[in-house]
């Protein structure tokens, strides 16, 4: 497993070289990698942690402890849900659905919003609510989503680019499950990718 992930963070920066945002980020789920301990010591240094507690209630002491192992790796902790939740745990950064992303505004200063993300409307909604990075998906065929629409590598490089235009780094999620997958998304701005299957032994 280690020597997988060893390839997959070379393969991550060629995506962005001289860029400085995050590359890597791992994402819980409740089937496949429901245990955020399991993702977080799965993760190279620098990366980050989206925690989607969504099939339970999380509590402050596990966010807490979280959070500090996070920070001791160098990596960076995000909850997804509201803003509230993010306070009532102590963790600055939130992961929004798309769904949500218009009912959001800024209310925090300094917490990070990242925002999942399929088309134009939903990334222009994202700048406008002050997210800091978007998640585009589904850009493969998933195992999460067997059969359903994808939104190819040409599309994928269309809406990076809407991104980074206003000011936002992008990341590929769904169906990337190695590095073969990474180079395949060279050359269309993502800053990194994003995802689950990425980080299962």
């Amino acid at each position: 497993m280690r020597k997988n992930l060893d390839r997959v963070a070379r393969a991550v920066r060629y995506l962005d070289p001289d860029g400085t945002s995050v590359a890597l980020i791992a994402m819980t789920g409740p089937k496949r990698l429901p245990d955020p301990w399991a993702a977080l010591a799965a993760l190279p240094r620098g990366s980050a942690l989206i925690w989607r507690a969504y099939d339970k209630n999380p509590d402050y002491e596990t966010a807490r402890q979280l959070t500090a192992a996070a920070r001791k790796k160098g990596c960076v902790l995000i909850v997804a849900g509201s803003p509230q939740l993010g306070r009532r745990l102590g963790i600055a950064g939130i992961h929004l659905p798309e769904r949500d992303i218009a009912r959001h505004r800024r209310d925090t200063p300094g917490a990070l919003v990242t925002t999942a993300c399929h088309s134009e409307r939903a990334i222009i909604a994202a700048s406008k609510a002050g997210a800091d990075a978007v998640l585009i998906s589904p850009v493969l065929p998933t195992e999460s989503h067997p059969g359903g629409k994808v939104l190819g590598v040409v599309r994928l490089a269309r809406l990076a680019m809407l991104a980074g235009a206003l000011g936002m780094p992008a990341y590929a999620l769904g169906g990337i499950t190695d590095e073969t997958h990474i180079r395949r998304l060279q050359g269309t701005g993502i800053a990194g990718v994003a995802g689950i299957s990425l980080f299962l032994p």
